[in-house]
């Protein structure tokens, strides 16, 4: 017997859940497909690698990722010159170009260009034609195409650094620094750096006449 003043029961018990069951059967030959895919692209691709093209550093976007790290899209213009690849060079040996992107720290600039030199100091460069008899500018030697072999996996890949933490003893110096007083002088004297300056200005011309 229902009690109260509640609902009253009305069961849906007529759902036939067996109708709209998924069944995922299929993975073990999508496995298949996706192996004998990457088997024939390395074919394709070969000898390049079969990650792709070379990525650069950089940061990830707002402050939530900013101090994270990961492969962009391509090298900037900038840094394409730094390392002395040229900019149409480039897609040839295997590294990925973005003229949209700006380097907006030396640090992030100087990092990838010593990835793009690393990566021209391993690069073994085919001759364009299989029947090429004449090596060109730019080609490698016979020696090292006879030893090259196509890297499997990703090449030259990111590692994300984790920041070593420094232990220093704490000094009466650091114990007697007021801090919060600090902060208040140097903020004053960000805001009156124009007023001093024309002061400055005004007293040296005062002593010139």
């Amino acid at each position: 017997m229902v009690k109260h003043n509640n609902v009253v029961p009305n069961g849906h018990f007529k759902k036939h859940w067996q109708n709209y069951v998924k069944t995922w059967f299929n993975q073990p030959a999508r496995k298949k497909r996706r192996r004998i895919a990457r088997q024939k692209k390395a074919v394709k691709i070969f000898p390049r690698p079969t990650s792709g093209p070379l990525r650069p550093i950089v940061h990830g976007q707002t402050q939530k990722y900013n101090m994270k790290i990961r492969a962009g899209r391509g090298f900037s213009l900038e840094e394409l010159k730094a390392a002395g690849i040229p900019k149409k060079y480039a897609p040839t040996i295997g590294i990925a170009v973005d003229h949209r992107r700006r380097n907006r720290s030396l640090e992030g600039l100087q990092t990838n260009v010593q990835r793009l030199k690393t990566y021209k100091a391993k690069l073994v460069v085919f001759p364009r034609s299989a029947r090429a008899r004449k090596l060109k500018a730019g080609d490698s030697s016979k020696e090292e195409l006879a030893t090259a072999t196509q890297i499997q996996g990703t090449y030259m890949p990111i590692s994300q650094e984790k920041p070593s933490v420094e232990i220093i003893k704490v000094t009466d110096e650091m114990k007697n620094f007021k801090a919060y007083a600090k902060l208040r002088v140097e903020r004053m004297n960000k805001r009156l750096v124009g007023v001093r300056m024309k002061k400055a200005a005004e007293a040296e011309k005062d002593e010139k006449k």
